[in-house]
């Protein structure tokens, strides 16, 4: 008996998500997504702007806070949920990357049964949004490649040239 594979999933408009991004400044971005909301990326200078490695890291946490949020807030609203998500920017043979990611999750439910219900459930919502729901973390842990493509005037749908890097941003 072979194992199955299981089908290729359909990439649609519906499944597709995506940002704009636009420099505003030295080191400054403003990304937008389609509902129209804004956020701004930063080289990590004196600005307040988050850096792409913090946005990386917030996506992380947010995306597994949703997750946790709805699966233990059917059972009681928490008293406190606080994340934390962390890793460690090195350079090696590999480039820049981060080592290390952890999320660590601290959150409190009111005394109770309903509360006593969230606790119990806290455990496989961690576990659920790490190995299945949290696209973000998801995304990460398995390694998605990421297609560059370079459609500047004159250069549309070239690769971009191997060249000297760029400063890191983040």
């Amino acid at each position: 008996m072979t194992d199955a594979v299981p089908p290729t999933p359909q990439l649609t408009d519906e499944t597709l998500r995506s940002i704009d991004l636009t420099r505003i400044g030295e080191g400054r971005f403003k990304a937008t997504n389609a509902r129209g909301g804004e956020t701004f990326i930063g080289g990590g200078g004196d600005d307040p702007d988050f850096t792409p490695v913090e946005l990386l890291l917030a996506a992380i946490a947010g995306c597994s806070a949703a997750d946790i949020d709805a699966i233990t807030r059917k059972r009681a609203e928490p008293s406190t949920f606080d994340m934390v998500a962390s890793g460690h920017k090195i350079r090696d043979e590999h480039g820049n990357h981060l080592v290390g990611l952890r999320v660590t999750v601290d959150i409190a439910f009111p005394e109770g049964e309903a509360g006593d219900a969230a606790r119990t459930a806290l455990p496989r919502a961690v576990a659920q949004t790490r190995d299945r729901l949290c696209t973000v973390g998801r995304t990460v842990a398995l390694g998605e490649p990421i297609e560059y493509v370079d459609v500047s005037a004159g250069d549309a749908g070239q690769p971009p040239a191997d060249g000297p890097a760029a400063p890191p941003l983040g």
